[in-house]
This record gives C-alpha cells, structure tokens and sequence, in this order.
C-alpha cells in the first residue's frame, strides 16, 4: 500500500481499533492526504524536511485559510476536516512523535444557516455532458456523482479503470466515445487505464482532489452553481431521496451506501428542496 501521509499505517491501526465507520476512515485518509499535498507544494517549513514535527498552529492555519478562500468550503466542512486534523495531531502527540499540537487552539466556526441544496443538475445531466465549454473532467465528475460514486471514491487508483459502463445510456456513451479520445494519449503516456490523470509527466499520474478542483472552478462561470464534489454529490443524494420517498432506510443504505446516521440529515435536506 502507497503511504499517502506521515505514520499513516499507525494511525489507521489506530482508527480500526475505534468503532469508526469505513466510510469515515477514508474520510480522514482524504483529508490528510490533501493537508500534506499541500504543506508539500506550498508550505516552507514542511517542504524543508518534510518533518510532521515541525509543523506548528501557523501550518494548519495556512491550510485552512486556503479552504476557506479559494475552495470556499462551508463551515460544516471546515469544521470536519479540522475535527480529523485535530484526532490525528492529538494521536501523533499521545506517541511522542510530535511535541506540538498544532490544532489546540483552532476553534470550529459557527454552524451556517443551511444553504439550498442544488438538486436539479442531476435533471439536467443529458445537457451538461454535451454542452463542450465544460472541461470532460468535469463533465466526468458530475456523471460519475450520478452513479452514486463519491470523489473520494472515483479517484481512486484502479477504481474507473475496472468500472463497466456498457450499460449506461445513449447519452453517456456519447460523452465516454469524446472522453476516451482525450484520455488516450495520457493513458498511453502513463500506462495506467483510470480516468483522472495529470497533463504532465508525473511519477504518480493520478490528479489529486486539489487538481481535480482546478478543473471544475472556472467551468462553474459556465454552470452557475457550485461545482465542489461534495456540494455534487449532496445534491444528488437530494434528488435521488426525493425521486424515491417510499424507501425503507435499508433500501437507501442499498442503494447509496450512507451510513445509517447520514440518512436523516438528507431525507430533511429532501424534504426542504424546493
């Protein structure tokens, strides 16, 4: 297995012990490593010896600071990455393998009001994946949230690589037909069959979360709503509830794969949707 952040193998031994949700483990895989992505391309004092015990409260700040204004993520998902941020530095402190922790003085932010839920692009996929001013990573992005796939799940290595799509419609088809003609050549290049690869030479070709971000930003100019995965992705778990009202919370744990304590939340966002 590719360690993907410092004492990453200690640390999910740890988590495994814990009654943790899978699905909430790779909730913190993903959150650090995008935090130590970051410190490796922006953040002097890890980029000087890539030392986790170096890295003080200014470090997170900066990488918090960097959510909050170029991905404009909302509170509740500030809150959350700075929760595993937080379990994480407390775990490396417990083992003496860091002397500070970083995030003790970090405060969460105030819950937002609930904004809307954009659910109607979902509706709209047809439209979307035909319409040629948006970016095919983009367009990959949205009909993959469409088959129930989350980021973190679909930019995995080896996951679009083994995905079978023969069954998928008309429509999709023709976006995969144009998709896989600008794939090729990174392919071929990289040697490596998944769907999200970098432009450039690269030891690792697969685009990270912060890559993929860069992709779909400008193209929300042409959309007109957000096109974060996460904000995708709750609007499709919206549609799909209110498509499907009747279900039974196993049938939607089936059909979605949310843990039991998530379907609540989204069955009253559903609720709410205009």
């Amino acid at each position: 297995m590719k360690i993907l952040y410092p004492y990453q193998d200690a640390f999910e031994r740890d988590l495994s012990k814990r009654d943790i949700a899978q699905a909430t483990r790779d909730e913190y895989t993903t959150t650090l490593q995008d935090f130590f992505h970051y410190l490796e391309n922006f953040n002097p004092t890890y980029q000087a010896d890539h030392r986790v015990n170096q890295l003080q409260t200014p470090d997170v700040e900066q990488y918090l600071a960097m959510l909050t204004n170029s991905r404009e993520i909302q509170n509740q998902t500030y809150n959350k990455v700075l929760s595993h941020l937080n379990v994480y530095f407390k775990f490396l402190f417990s083992h003496n393998w860091t002397p500070y922790l970083p995030t003790l003085d970090l405060k969460s932010k105030p819950k937002a009001a609930t904004r809307p839920v954009n659910f109607r692009w979902v509706d709209d996929l047809t439209t979307w994946l035909a319409d040629d001013r948006l970016h095919v990573y983009t367009r990959a992005a949205m009909l993959l949230t469409t088959k129930g796939y989350p980021v973190q799940v679909y930019l995995k290595p080896n996951f679009t690589a083994q995905l079978d799509t023969t069954a998928w419609p008309a429509a999709e088809q023709q976006f995969l037909t144009q998709f896989r003609a600008f794939l090729a050549p990174l392919q071929s290049r990289f040697q490596c069959a998944d769907w999200f690869l970098k432009q450039r030479a690269a030891a690792d070709p697969h685009l990270t979360l912060p890559g993929l971000h860069k992709y779909l930003r400008p193209d929300e100019a042409v959309t007109n709503f957000k096109l974060s995965p996460t904000v995708l992705y709750q609007g499709y778990l919206v549609n799909y509830l209110r498509r499907h009202p009747r279900l039974t919370d196993r049938d939607v744990i089936a059909a979605l794969h949310l843990e039991p304590d998530s379907i609540d939340y989204y069955r009253r966002l559903a609720q709410r949707a205009d």
